[in-house]
């Protein structure tokens, strides 16, 4: 694998673990400041480590691993003699997120796989309304239709898309 696929490998797995990478180290460190400077650090570490990522197990648990001693570390050079939270209470603080992570991934891999099954003019309105941010009547306009029926076809293609997106999930739960 070349640099260009590493690089962006990493930002791919970059980019779904963030929100819980940033999660756990704005639960761990109250100023808003330090946490974002500690959330920076550890996304360079892990580009800096992606080497050492074992492709078999989750990113996020690997990202959440090293952040759980970054925030620690962030405490001792702080020179904290009492530290906000314990180890123990950080690493369920870890654990817990990381699996929330997992769930969100399977949520969101139904999602786009139910986005896929949808008609273009399906796609094209939730496209308008959650893309393009477009009001119901903007959004009328650009299909030539009248703002009542956006709406309602609007409402039927989000119906559509959470059953198709529960179905999922409860055939990888069973």
């Amino acid at each position: 694998m070349d640099e260009n696929q590493k690089r962006e490998e990493f930002t791919h797995h970059w980019l779904e673990a963030e929100p819980s990478v940033s999660a756990y180290v704005f639960a761990s460190i109250s100023s808003f400041h330090d946490a974002e400077d500690v959330v920076q650090r550890i996304a360079q570490e892990l580009a800096r480590r992606f080497d050492e990522f074992d492709s078999g197990r989750p990113f996020v648990g690997w990202a959440i691993w090293v952040a759980k001693s970054r925030v620690i570390d962030f405490y001792r050079a702080q020179n904290r003699t009492r530290v906000v939270f314990s180890d123990e209470l950080l690493g369920r603080l870890a654990d817990t997120i990381a699996a929330q992570a997992d769930g969100r991934s399977g949520r969101r891999e139904a999602l786009e796989a139910c986005l896929d099954e949808l008609p273009p003019r399906s796609r094209r309105l939730l496209d308008l309304r959650y893309v393009e941010e477009l009001s119901a009547a903007e959004m009328a306009r650009e299909v030539r239709s009248t703002s009542g029926s956006v709406r309602v076809l609007l409402s039927r293609v989000r119906t559509v898309l959470a059953s198709c997106i529960e179905r999922r999930l409860a055939m990888e739960d069973s």
